[in-house]
């Protein structure tokens, strides 16, 4: 069967992708049982996040609570697990509660006082003192973000009290006991930084007072491991081999690469005897997502992510020796890797194949052969698909030469597909394609599975998600081209990429049929190319989802963990002016092509009423704009009635600006 691009019929409906998006947002292990749980985000259960056993599928905490912390905004690591008791944030009070993981209907008990002002994340279990807990604290009581205070604490569940550890610096995170308990490490760095581009890793001996009395824990001889507030390396992602070995990574090199510290001789060193061309970790957005685990009880081993051609690959590293034997895997996105058993040789992590949904998959490794075997299991019980397997259209990497230097730009490229079709009824014609913009703008386009993609590809459209300059995983030179260049050279680089897939070489798009989507900074890019870019007419139609619209504004409201962020250098004035020359909201009236905004509308970062004026300010000028603002959701759509009308409402707008519909063209 043929018919023209973009108007086949589907299976794929918005209903069934979101009545399964279910998202697995954290692996945590509970180190002296070796229990796997995973944190689950439930749209339809209000986009609340559970913590679950994930064998089992057992919820840890009833209906009403909510795993999830606000530290930094983005959270990240809202648990943690040990000797079958569990401590979590949760989200509505921002409390950290204790509950016993093992039995079911347990209720939790508040272990902090009531301070709704008071967020928690990366909690981390004293191994001997269990009552004694070191946590990420962000203290909002002026919930302003210059007045906004971040730093470690010290809970003592004994006295439901906290205290300040560590303080000084802007933000921490990681904090790690050493296997004794002896020790403690953390990562800090400060403003105008972001954790990937200039941090620290330091180490304390660690005390123990009268654990009936606080504080109950002290730190003496401070040392820094690696990093230096004056420096623009990156230094983070601790896990301790062994009492004596702490293991890191740095960009030192221009890649994110193993590191290792002896705490005996207190030097540190590249694990690798030459670095190596690829990044071993995503940047930290969210305080977790840990790309490597230790994997015998030797602490010679270690398992590790490495980005290749935008995929995951993984390794075994000799932790020792520094050599490294990639090992067969079919997954394309690893994420939030953890130690299960040492003995076993046994590490679980969050993976994602290009024809599945990502899930909690059980790594175990045959260690001592010259070429080490690895057994793949899913532990987490499989949801009901979306969609067949057939549908799936696979990704494709690429890395496209840029006139008229060469130099490349990475992007992902989706071709129609659905079994139902052969092709297009009509002659030579090329299909229509949605051209992405991932957030960030440090972000990346994932090559998993995403059900959001298929519904469109299974419709006959093709899909282009573009890693432009300024993307992490392929190198620190690749990722600092954006600095000082956000709005422009991302806006660029998208054109550049339609452009080269719709020429003869390539043939892959209809140019006049191409339209654009970003969210967060990908919905700045957006606006940036139908209102300030070198082509204001390379896009059809457009979508802004919680789209940044306003620099000069953006950098007066986010919060904190961004205020710095993406700068541009100069006196104060000169910034100003800068970002207001680069601000969409201030040249709405060169917008001529239809715009859709969606928004929730208790975002922080991106606030509801910058997309408002954006809005407004079109309709005032003769534009072409919808506008749908979601009740009760912030920086992205959780609520799975919400994310189903977002995925409805963006195709149908598209088809009527394409024409595809029988009512016409918008």
């Amino acid at each position: 069967m043929r018919a023209p691009f973009g108007t086949w019929k589907s299976p794929i409906s918005a209903e069934s992708i979101t009545r399964s998006a279910n998202s697995i947002y954290e692996i945590i292990v509970d180190p002296s049982t070796s229990i796997v749980y995973h944190v689950e985000g439930r749209p339809s259960e209000a986009g609340r996040s559970v913590l679950v056993e994930s064998r089992t599928g057992r919820d840890v905490a009833g209906q009403g609570w909510n795993v999830r912390t606000g530290v930094h905004e983005y959270g990240g690591t809202p648990a943690t697990v040990q000797s079958g008791i569990a401590y979590f944030s949760h989200i509505k009070d921002n409390r950290v509660y204790e509950v016993d993981a093992r039995q079911s209907g347990a209720t939790p008990e508040a272990v902090t006082p009531e301070n709704p002002a008071h967020r928690f994340a990366q909690i981390c279990i004293h191994p001997a003192k269990t009552n004694i807990l070191v946590s990420v604290f962000e203290d909002h009581t002026i919930d302003q973000p210059s007045s906004v205070v971040n730093s470690l604490c010290l809970i003592n569940t004994n006295t439901k009290s906290v205290s300040t550890l560590v303080s000084g610096s802007d933000f921490y995170a990681f904090p790690l006991f050493s296997p004794d308990g002896d020790r403690l490490v953390w990562q800090q760095w400060s403003n105008p930084h972001m954790p990937w581009e200039s941090s620290q890793i330091l180490i304390a001996d660690v005390s123990l007072t009268d654990s009936t009395s606080d504080p109950a824990l002290k730190l003496s001889n401070i040392t820094t491991v690696a990093g230096d507030a004056n420096s623009n390396i990156s230094v983070g992602w601790m896990s301790w081999a062994s009492n004596e070995t702490l293991l890191f990574l740095s960009d030192e090199s221009g890649f994110v690469n193993p590191w290792k510290y002896d705490v005996s001789s207190k030097k540190s060193s590249a694990i690798f005897p030459e670095p190596v061309g690829e990044d071993f970790a995503n940047v930290m957005w969210s305080l977790g997502m840990f790309p490597y685990a230790v994997v015998d009880p030797q602490g010679r081993h270690g398992i590790f992510t490495a980005w290749r051609d935008g995929r995951n690959i993984l390794y075994l590293v000799d932790l020792e020796s520094g050599t490294r034997k990639q090992l067969d895997s079919p997954y394309v996105t690893v994420e939030s890797m953890r130690t299960v058993s040492k003995e076993k040789n046994q590490v679980v992590f969050v993976g994602g194949k290009v024809d599945a949904s990502p899930a909690v998959v059980q790594c175990t490794a045959a260690l001592g052969k010259s070429s080490p075997q690895v057994v793949f299991e899913t532990l987490n019980l499989p949801g009901e698909p979306p969609f067949a397997k057939e549908l799936v259209s696979v990704p494709k990497g690429m890395a496209l030469k840029v006139p008229p230097n060469g130099e490349p730009l990475h992007i992902v490229f989706y071709a129609p597909h659905n079994p139902q079709y052969e092709g297009s009824s009509v002659d030579v014609e090329k299909p229509p394609c949605v051209l992405n913009v991932h957030g960030g703008p440090t972000g990346m386009a994932f090559q998993d599975l995403q059900s959001r993609i298929q519904y469109f590809t299974s419709r006959g459209w093709s899909w282009l998600d573009v890693n432009y300059g300024g993307s992490f995983g392929y190198g620190r030179a690749y990722r600092d081209r954006l600095n000082g260049q956000w709005g422009p050279l991302d806006t660029e680089d998208c054109i550049t990429a339609a452009s080269i897939l719709a020429s003869d070489q390539y043939n892959l798009i209809d140019p006049s049929r191409t339209v654009i989507r970003g969210s967060s900074s990908g919905g700045l890019t957006v606006l940036t190319s139908l209102s300030l870019s070198s082509n204001l007419n390379a896009f059809t139609a457009a979508t802004s989802l919680y789209g940044v619209v306003d620099l000069v504004a953006l950098m007066k409201e986010t919060h904190k963990f961004e205020a710095h962020y993406m700068q541009v250098p100069g006196t104060p004035e000169e910034k100003e002016k800068i970002l207001k020359a680069r601000s969409p909201v201030n040249f709405a009236d060169r917008i001529k092509k239809p715009l859709l905004f969606l928004q929730g509308d208790i975002d922080r970062v991106v606030p509801k009423e910058q997309a408002q004026a954006m809005y407004d300010n079109i309709i005032n000028a003769g534009g072409t704009a919808e506008f749908k603002l979601y009740s009760g959701e912030g920086h992205g759509f959780r609520q799975e009635a919400h994310q189903r009308d977002a995925l409805e409402r963006e195709l149908d707008f598209y088809e009527r600006c394409l024409g595809l519909k029988e009512q016409g063209k918008l």
